[in-house]
């Protein structure tokens, strides 16, 4: 079965352009936002850096691997809020290599109880494919299938081009609620003129609400859904997490494409989480991969006012 799931992702090539859903899954939505939403930049009011590191299916080679990075911060003028960051995405796929840059920019509105933002998504993405690491030999031939083909690339090939996304956030201290939509442009990259891929855009959204427990308020749960979709394919994520003393959380999560999601996470000091989930999936892929894994730290500070409190106030840890 291995053999020929790593066949198949060879194969995606032959065609002359490619379109698939492209953008990484994240199970840590809810403490990753700006990796999905440019609109979350800047979100509550301290700096703060993130990190990710997706390892999927694994024990299954060339399955999916992702490493996401961001950093964003708020700032004022005038009387207008404003949001900014920079983010990175390095993402391997079978043959195929990702690797982005983005710079963020949000105008965030107070509104009820809450903010609402619009933001912005500007950067590159560079998409290439190891033609090297092709090996066609152990495949036979057939009417549908030349070995020959000149569609199929043999070398390394790599190209860039600009993309764009956009997004909507609101927020409140109990609930908050996402929409947004990466590759705005669908860049086309040309590897040459036999062999190119279209970037199709991608619609995310999301919400979540945290529930205080009348009687024990120092425990909380909070329930959350993300949906991720090209308008051919979906992935439904649906979350409950418990908390406790606002500093201990983990959960439960299910995702309809086929896995069920253990998660933990713990402020360690004031300003740094760090957290973990193990997805397992509910079909054979159980049975060829030992499920796919995902670390997450992300660090929140103010170099301009230092804080007085050991609490990080965020509305996804309240």
């Amino acid at each position: 079965m291995v053999k020929k799931y790593v066949a198949i992702l060879c194969l995606l090539v032959i065609s002359v352009a490619v379109r698939a859903q492209f953008d990484p899954q994240i199970g840590q939505y809810m403490y990753l936002p700006t990796a999905y939403n440019p609109a979350a930049a800047g979100d509550g009011d301290l700096m703060k850096v993130a990190g990710m590191h997706r390892m999927q299916f694994i024990g299954i080679r060339n399955a999916p691997m992702s490493t996401y990075f961001s950093f964003s911060s708020p700032f004022q003028i005038g009387k207008t809020k404003h949001g900014a960051g920079v983010r990175f995405l390095n993402d391997s796929y079978g043959l195929f290599t990702n690797q982005a840059v983005y710079g963020q920019y949000a105008y965030r509105q107070k509104l009820g109880k809450g903010y609402l933002a619009a933001g912005v998504d500007l950067g590159f993405v560079n998409v290439g494919f190891q033609g090297s690491k092709v090996n066609l030999d152990s495949l036979s031939e057939s009417e549908y299938f030349d070995k020959n083909d000149e569609a199929i690339p043999m070398q390394d090939k790599s190209g860039m081009q600009f993309d764009m996304g956009i997004g909507v956030w609101y927020a409140t201290p109990t609930w908050w609620v996402a929409l947004s939509y990466s590759h705005v442009t669908q860049p086309t990259i040309e590897w040459d003129d036999k062999s190119s891929i279209k970037l199709v855009g991608t619609l995310y959204g999301g919400g979540g609400y945290t529930f205080k427990l009348k009687y024990h308020k120092e425990w909380q749960l909070a329930a959350s859904a993300f949906v991720m979709s090209d308008f051919r394919s979906w992935d439904v994520n649906l979350t409950l997490m418990c908390h406790y003393k606002e500093r201990y959380r983990w959960g439960l999560g299910y995702r309809i494409a086929g896995s069920i999601n253990l998660l933990v996470s713990i402020d360690v000091i004031s300003g740094l989480t760090i957290g973990y989930t193990c997805e397992l999936p509910h079909n054979n892929l159980l049975l060829e991969s030992a499920g796919t894994h995902e670390l997450m730290i992300s660090y929140g500070f103010n170099i301009l006012k230092p804080r007085r409190t050991n609490k990080y106030k965020s509305v996804r840890y309240l």
